[in-house]
């Protein structure tokens, strides 16, 4: 048994001992552990056309790579409406291409590695206070999930929570394309890729979120950290760079549910046409031309309808833009994109619990980006050296087999066509296999 198979195997056992041992918790007003989980997502990437490379360019010749990520999760409800949350996380291994070359990256868990160098120790990914303020007396049950505690919560409240977390946990959710773990694994189906949303490389920041939800809509604010440096893991202080999102979540008839976005970003961040001046027909550099309290500014649709089996089966769409004009930051250099899917449940084939996803992205840059690109300038994730442009396209399908004991497997397919947005390569297929033992 490799060292990493053993190192997690010890992670899903001491997760169980936990669980075990704070199955009582809620009743002596101890932590708990809201959930524990280990996923293995190995995927290779086939040979494919390219005439020339670049220093970020995907792997021409093919490649293959696994992560590795495991997690325990805990919850305790210090009052009757003030709850504290930690969730511990280690990580492993690479994305294809070292998670570079493309904007609709393909291992959503990838996202945890981060550059070459990050430590790969156990690392605090959320710790954080929620208060409730409830505004009315009508209650509803909610159940143990990762970071939510099982009991039962106003159906009309005030909700804030402050500390260390992740702000795609409240803003651009979607049921059915909403995290790599259980369902679509590539990036550009579990998040809004124009949003260029505050994270370190973990996907983690720090900051606050105040919303206001209610039975037929919810609206959300939150203001986060953005990173000192472009996909750095250090966060700069609130005042010095930061983000600011507002979300309005309307809950229509026949369970359609309708999400749109607005965002605005401030730090220490270069822009596209400014590099090319600078340049004098050399190669750019955004680096040179970085200033304070530069701002990005961007919006997201998202929604999401049922169509059956208790909702199980439903469509999703996603569209979303910014400016472009800004470097790309902290999530990943798209600057428009529009995807849509579906998920078919399992019950028509007397498999309840599986699932079915096929999902397709349209994703593109903007002028000012492209051009950067094509003169041979590169950004955290995109650089071939030079760019013959068309939109990044990309398909998935995969297939979720949900077994005993919280177990469940796999496999994915993606298709990716002008990967890096540069019509001069690909098109590139990658297959996947997904392994997922939740608690």
């Amino acid at each position: 048994m490799s060292t990493r198979c053993r190192y997690f195997s010890r992670v899903i056992l001491a997760s169980g001992l936990l669980a075990s041992f704070f199955s009582r918790a809620d009743e002596l007003a101890l932590p708990q552990v809201t959930a524990a989980q280990f996923t293995l997502i190995r995927q290779h990437l086939y040979p494919f056309s390219a005439p020339y490379s670049g220093p970020l360019s995907v792997t021409a010749g093919g490649d293959t790579q696994a992560t590795y990520t495991g997690g325990i999760y805990l919850g305790w409800q210090a009052l009757s409406n003030t709850q504290f949350y930690l969730d511990i996380e280690k990580f492993d291994g690479s994305g294809i291409s070292h998670s570079t070359g493309l904007g609709s990256l393909t291992d959503g868990d990838a996202e945890r590695a981060g550059p070459q160098g990050l430590s790969q120790r156990p690392y605090t990914a959320r710790a954080y206070v929620r208060q409730l303020i409830p505004l009315g007396s009508e209650r509803q049950t909610v159940e143990r999930a990762q970071d939510q505690l099982a009991g039962s919560e106003a159906t009309e409240q005030l909700e804030f929570k402050a500390g260390m977390l992740a702000s795609s946990d409240d803003f651009d959710r979607n049921r059915y394309a909403g995290g790599a773990r259980s369902q679509f694994m590539n990036w550009s189906f579990f998040n809004n890729t124009a949003w260029d949303f505050a994270a370190d490389t973990r996907g983690y920041t720090a900051g606050f979120m105040l919303g206001w939800e209610h039975p037929l809509w919810a609206w959300r604010n939150g203001w986060y950290k953005m990173p000192v440096i472009a996909n750095g893991q250090a966060l700069a202080a609130l005042d010095q760079a930061s983000e600011f999102d507002s979300e309005l979540t309307l809950n229509l008839p026949q369970g359609l549910v309708i999400r749109a976005m607005i965002y605005r970003n401030w730090a220490d961040m270069g822009t596209y046409a400014t590099a090319l001046a600078l340049a004098h027909g050399s190669t750019p550099d955004i680096l040179l031309t970085r200033k304070p309290d530069t701002t990005k500014t961007g919006w997201g649709l998202n929604m999401e309808l049922p169509l059956a089996d208790a909702g199980e089966t439903g469509l999703f769409l996603r569209a979303g833009s910014n400016d472009g004009r800004t470097e790309s930051f902290a999530f990943t250099e798209i600057d428009r994109q529009i995807s849509a899917g579906m998920q078919l449940s399992g019950a028509h084939w007397y498999r309840s619990g599986d699932h079915v996803g096929l999902a397709y992205v349209i994703a593109g840059l903007s002028a000012e980006h492209a051009a950067y690109l094509r003169a041979g300038g590169l950004g955290f994730d995109l650089g071939d050296g030079r760019l013959n442009y068309a939109a990044e396209q990309a398909m998935e399908c995969y297939y979720q087999a949900n077994l005993p004991y919280g177990f469940s497997v796999s496999p994915d397919i993606q298709r990716l066509y002008n990967p890096g947005f540069n019509r001069d390569r690909g098109p590139m297929w990658v297959l996947g296999l997904r392994l997922h033992l939740q608690y």
